[in-house]
């Protein structure tokens, strides 16, 4: 590499000097393509200036150290230079002006170069192309031809094939070679601007020869052993060959799942392999691949599908059964239930369900195993065990049993069952184990009758492969060596919580608040529950606010703007999930509904009070206006006696009352008084009204059931007398015209009146004094 570095250095020295004598600045060589790895110099021209230099590489300061020839010239070295692509420049130190600079691109030379020599046709016995493959790293921009060379040194260089791809394939008879010689070849890049040469790959020819893919020729399979055959061409039993068989498990058509085993054989053209790690009913392919002592690999030979047969060791009946109660017949029926052979395995088998009584609870009493009608058996209260056989072309392949506890049997269970459900849809169990030893516990799960189950040895399982969102009854029973316990049942446990459900929400604004409230309605069976509620509010132009509720069912906003339109939608939060209601709007009021209510209340009674003394009045009114007021031409005057005041009973004679004439309005005209009275006429201008005697007229209406001593009593001697009794008992002037008798009237002589001793009351005042309008007129007149 020095030598081409020094040959550069004299070939750019006369252009330095040339341009030094023209007193310029300048980077040489220009625009370089070299190897990557390699070294190379670079001249920096400096005539045009004065002092120091320092270089850039990609706009860093390169601090590699450089050589100055003379003042105008500075060499630099750049060594194992691998970038792709650099700009290199040169600048003045004093004044930081760049003076000149050029591109520098690497290329690589190709790599793993490989070759092999391989059959075009079958039968023949020897190779007929040669083919070469290599490894390089271009610009895809650029066009690059290969040239495959033979270069070892006992011939002179030898083209064999030409490509323009990494790839070239050539007659074998053109290398003119022998399967026991030994050979160089290299690969030749080249481009419009470089070119480059691979390392060379040394062979034997024996060790590189290809041999075509093997021959399956028979593919059988047992019960637990695969036998593969296959041939190969050309076979030389003088050489030595390695063989690998490929088998892998088909998951579904077109999608293996490969589990490959490699098996090498050193014996003959035709072999065999078995082997016992397939699966039971499951595909497997197979394919074949063979090479010559440490010659490259043949090519897979043609795969060839298999079906294994199902093993004894991969099959388990896992029989279990559920007890139903007891019927009248005091017979109980129990569904048994087992794991049937796939029908992958596409043979016949054959499946019988016996039961047979318990032998402790039977002791020397020989009891046949009775058949059951498919999976359903009627066992009677005692101890069963029920028997489950499978049979392949009438041999047994398998049995499994269960216990059938008697009724009323004290027997162990789990307890303290708890449930997990993830949002995988994977059901969690724990429970705490019986303090007796338990071989194994069976966990049975049933949804609408379909019912799984499964067996574990720990206190704790999952339940997976669950429908989405549905609820499960869960029993776990305890087993052991000859018996099951009871079993613990859990119910409805979701493999999976849901949406909370709908949310609806309803609205009653306010002021400067809203009050707001919700009905969660779920949508299924297995909806989460809800933990928290989340009110999102805002304006037509405002942020969007939030509040979480404190409350399940409602919430009152607070603070806002009056008359203003607001939207909102709650949001209910579950454990696993969030469901929002639909956005409703709705608008402040303008005043407070409180204060409008309040309002509205009071008027309401205000007017209701108005007129009801309106209506009251109006009714007072009425009564007054039409009330009678006595007239007393029409009526007669009388002194009341109270109810404390008793008097004897007294007999008068009706027309010798002297209370007996009254004043009617007919009383215009002169009259006189009755000849009985006692009384003598006055004119008939004096003669304005009448009275009776209170005290002596209802005497008639008070007569005693017991007989009395009648007592007289001497009535007053005119009516004068009368007008001036009732005034002075009264205490008030009557409003009735005193009777002023021209002449003394005669006296009257009464009968005389029984009367009974009684006890004498205090005198009492007159209760009521009947008085006539036109009375007060007449007075006035007079």
């Amino acid at each position: 590499m020095y030598p081409l570095l020094l040959l550069l250095v004299l070939g750019v020295t006369p252009s330095a000097c040339k341009a030094g004598n023209e007193n310029t600045c300048d980077v040489v060589p220009k625009d370089l393509y070299i190897e990557a790895g390699s070294s190379i110099l670079v001249v920096c021209l400096t005539s045009c200036v004065r002092g120091k230099i320092y270089w850039t590489l990609d706009n860093n300061v390169y601090e590699s150290r450089y050589d100055t020839t003379n003042s105008t010239h500075a060499v630099l070295s750049l060594r194992n230079f691998t970038l792709p692509r650099a700009t290199l420049q040169c600048h003045s130190n004093d004044t930081h002006q760049v003076l000149g600079g050029t591109t520098i691109r690497t290329y690589l030379k190709p790599s793993n170069l490989s070759c092999f020599l391989h059959y075009k046709k079958v039968r023949r016995n020897t190779p007929d192309l040669f083919t070469c493959s290599w490894e390089h790293q271009v610009d895809p921009s650029l066009t690059i031809n290969y040239s495959l060379l033979r270069t070892d040194s006992s011939s002179p260089e030898l083209s064999v094939c030409s490509s323009s791809r990494k790839r070239c394939t050539g007659a074998y008879n053109s290398f003119n070679i022998t399967l026991s010689g030994s050979y160089n070849v290299t690969v030749k890049a080249q481009s419009a601007v470089w070119e480059a040469t691979s390392d060379p790959f040394e062979f034997k020819a024996l060790h590189i020869i290809k041999i075509p893919q093997p021959e399956l020729s028979n593919v059988t399979l047992s019960s637990d052993r695969l036998l593969v055959m296959w041939k190969i061409w050309p076979y030389d039993s003088s050489n030595k060959y390695h063989c690998q068989v490929n088998y892998s498990k088909m998951i579904s058509e077109g999608t293996p799942e490969w589990e490959i085993s490699e098996i090498e054989h050193q014996e003959s053209a035709r072999w065999s392999m078995t082997t016992e790690r397939l699966e039971s009913c499951s595909n497997y392919t197979v394919a074949v691949r063979c090479n010559l002592s440490k010659g490259p690999w043949s090519d897979w030979s043609p795969e060839k599908m298999v079906l294994s047969k199902l093993k004894k060791s991969d099959y388990e009946p896992r029989l279990w059964r559920t007890v139903a109660g007891v019927e009248k017949n005091g017979v109980r029926r129990v569904h048994a239930m087992w794991t049937y052979v796939p029908p992958t395995c596409q043979d016949t088998f054959n499946y019988t369900i016996r039961q047979t009584p318990y032998k402790e609870n039977t002791t020397g009493v020989n009891h046949t195993a009775a058949l059951c009608d498919s999976s359903i058996c009627d066992v009677n209260q005692d101890a069963h065990i029920i028997t489950l056989e499978v049979f392949h072309k009438d041999s047994l392949f398998a049995e499994d049993s269960v216990y059938v506890p008697a009724i009323g049997e004290s027997l162990p269970e789990v307890t303290g069952i708890q449930t997990n459900s993830t949002p995988e849809g994977v059901i969690w169990l724990s429970w705490k184990a019986p303090v007796q030893p338990v071989r194994a516990f069976m966990i049975d799960y049933t949804h609408n009758g379909n019912q799984s189950w499964k067996e574990t040895k720990d206190t704790h399982a999952s339940l997976d492969a669950l429908l989405d969102k549905t609820p499960y009854n869960i029993t776990v029973t305890p087993l052991f060596d000859d018996k099951t316990g009871h079993g613990a049942q859990v119910l409805d446990i979701c493999s999976r919580k849901g949406d909370p459900g709908n949310v609806d929400i309803s609205i009653m604004p306010g002021q400067r608040s809203a009050y707001i409230s919700w009905d969660v309605r779920p949508q299924e069976v297995c909806s989460d529950e809800v933990v928290s509620f989340t009110i999102f509010y805002s304006t037509e132009q405002g942020p969007e606010l939030n509040v979480t509720a404190s409350s399940k069912s409602h919430h009152t906003l607070q603070d806002l703007t009056p008359e203003t339109q607001y939207s909102v939608y709650v949001k209910a939060t579950a454990h696993t999930r969030t469901t929002n209601s639909e956005e409703k709007s709705f608008k402040t009021t303008r005043f407070d509904p409180h204060f409008s209510r309040t309002l509205t209340i009071c008027g309401t009674l205000l007017i209701f009070l108005v007129l009801s003394v309106g209506l009251c009045s109006a009714v007072q009114w009425k009564k007054f206006k039409d009330k009678l007021v006595p007239d007393p031409g029409r009526s007669s005057v009388a002194l009341l006696v109270s109810a404390g005041q008793k008097m004897g009973p007294c007999t008068f004679e009706p027309s010798e009352s002297i209370c007996s004439n009254i004043y009617t309005e007919e009383a215009q005209t002169p009259s006189t008084f009755l000849p009985d009275t006692g009384f003598n006429e006055n004119p008939p201008s004096e003669q304005t009204g009448g009275y009776d005697d209170p005290a002596i007229a209802p005497a008639t209406d008070r007569q005693t059931e017991d007989p009395v001593e009648p007592v007289e009593t001497q009535p007053p001697s005119s009516p004068g007398e009368l007008s001036h009794l009732l005034s002075s008992e009264s205490g008030l002037s009557s409003p009735y015209r005193s009777q002023s008798p021209q002449e003394t009237p005669a006296p009257k002589t009464s009968k005389p009146c029984k009367r009974v001793p009684v006890k004498q009351p205090e005198k009492m005042p007159p209760l009521s004094v009947y008085v006539s309008l036109d009375m007060f007129e007449q007075g006035q007149g007079r």
